[in-house]
Formats: structure tokens, C-alpha cells, sequence
């Protein structure tokens, strides 16, 4: 991957198994953007770093770091690539955004998954093998899911991440598994990675104009799908008090 300003311009997939089957597939952009972030303020469409993080306003790559730092990994990390959904009209939602941890020789180390849900709660799950060896796209690295986000699905179970890179080539793959180990849900987000200037970014802008709307209203009709198939609600729960979670074979700690 080359660390360096793009778009990230993807296929984002949801497929329900059971109950009720249910399945989407949208076209979505978002920025990929090396940290510290570089300013990106058009009329219409910015980056904010108080979106993320530590969401007072200081670059993502020092809440990023942290998490690093938890888990020994700081020392490892030369290059962080954030995935995230710029702010457009004034307005963003981000359901997850990605930070992309790299060593020396550019072989990718870690994975930082910033979950929000509809509520403007924040979880973060930190993706990454206990000997710092580099992940491989035909690994799964499993998460107890500790997080609730949708009222469909019961916080219990477990998530599968898979990560691919390959030059232009992104691909992210989180799959559901309930408390039995039963896959319920897939979900990706696949696409290519664009160069970002002036030229590709209105581009994108002009195309998808209203993307982060677009992006909090397919939930709303995709969970009036779900209604209407009955599905069952599950009420949202007190959330964990530790905000930091990590995959199973690393060491989990909490982060302040």
C-alpha cells in the first residue's frame, strides 16, 4: 500500500443468514488518509479529527498510538493509514473506520477498528497477532463481540476479521458469529484506492453527493426491512465501562 492521500472507492455488503435472510450492496467512498492527517477543507466536504479518536479535536495517529502503546505494538508501527468517511454538508456518520498499522518494510502489523453506533457511543477493537507477525489475508483474527450496535443482534458472540492488500486492492471482511458459533451475518467492504487530488476528489463529490446521508439512512431502511420481516429487537444494553478490546490472542487493557 502506498502510504500516501487517497480514495478509498468500495462495495460495502451485509448478508443476513438467519432468521430471516436479508442482504445490500451499496457503493460508498472514504478517505485514506496517512497520519497525521493532511488538511482536506473543500466548501462542502472536510475532514475533522474531532469525528474520531479521542474526539477532542487532536489528529487521529495520537489515539491511534495509544492504542499502540497498549499493547506493545508502538515501537513496531512506522506508517498508520486511517479509512474513514469524510464530513460532508457538515454532517457525518462513520459506522467504522479503519486504521491500517505498518511496519518498516510497509508489512501490515495492525488493525484498529473505531466502531460507532447510532447513539454516538464509540468501541474500538485492535486487530493484530500476540508475536507482531504480519497479517495475512487468509487469516481470521476472532473478537469477542463486547459492543452493541444493532438492535437485531444480541451483544454476545464473536467477530472474524479479514484483511486483504494488494497494491490498489482493499479488502475487509467482518463476519458475525452468535453465542453457539453459528455465522449469522457477512460483511465486507471491498474496492480500490484512488490517488486523492483535487481532480479524483470532486469527482467523488459530484457522484456521491450526499454519501454520509445516504450512509444513515440505509440503516434506518435496512432495520424497517428487518421490522417488517420480524426480526427480533434486542433493547440496548448499559455498554462496558472499558472502551478497548482486542483479538483473542492479545492481551486486552483499557485505554484512558
Amino acid at each position: 500500500m502506498d502510504i500516501k492521500p487517497h480514495i478509498f472507492n468500495a462495495k460495502v455488503m451485509h448478508s443476513r443468514l438467519f432468521p430471516k435472510e436479508n442482504k445490500f450492496i451499496y457503493n460508498v467512498y472514504y478517505l485514506a488518509l496517512p497520519l497525521p492527517a493532511p488538511k482536506i477543507q473543500r466548501t462542502f466536504l472536510r475532514f475533522d479529527p474531532k469525528d474520531l479518536g479521542f474526539r477532542d479535536g487532536s489528529d487521529p495517529g495520537i489515539f491511534a498510538k495509544k492504542v499502540l502503546s497498549n499493547y506493545g505494538f508502538d515501537k513496531k508501527i512506522e506508517n498508520i493509514m486511517l479509512i474513514t468517511m469524510p464530513r460532508v454538508f457538515g454532517y457525518v456518520f462513520n459506522p467504522v473506520s479503519f486504521y491500517f498499522c505498518f511496519d518498516h518494510k510497509k508489512k501490515l502489523l495492525a488493525v484498529i477498528a473505531e466502531v460507532h453506533n447510532t447513539f454516538g457511543e464509540q468501541h474500538t477493537y485492535f486487530c493484530a497477532n500476540q508475536d507482531y507477525s504480519s497479517i495475512d489475508e487468509t487469516q481470521c483474527l476472532v473478537a469477542e463481540k463486547v459492543f452493541h450496535v444493532s438492535p437485531f443482534l444480541p451483544r454476545d458472540g464473536s467477530y472474524h476479521f479479514q484483511f486483504s492488500l494488494k497494491e490498489e486492492r482493499l479488502g475487509i471482511r467482518i463476519d458475525y458469529f452468535d453465542s453457539k458459533n453459528n455465522k449469522q451475518l457477512l460483511t465486507s467492504l471491498v474496492g480500490t484506492l484512488i490517488p486523492l487530488n483535487n481532480l479524483s476528489l470532486n469527482k467523488f463529490f459530484m457522484t456521491h453527493p450526499f454519501i454520509t446521508l445516504k450512509t444513515i439512512l440505509l440503516i434506518h431502511l435496512q432495520a424497517l426491512k428487518l421490522l417488517y420481516k420480524k426480526v427480533s429487537f434486542f433493547r440496548k444494553p448499559k455498554q462496558y465501562k472499558d472502551k478497548l478490546s482486542a483479538t483473542l490472542n492479545i492481551k486486552n487493557e483499557s485505554i484512558e
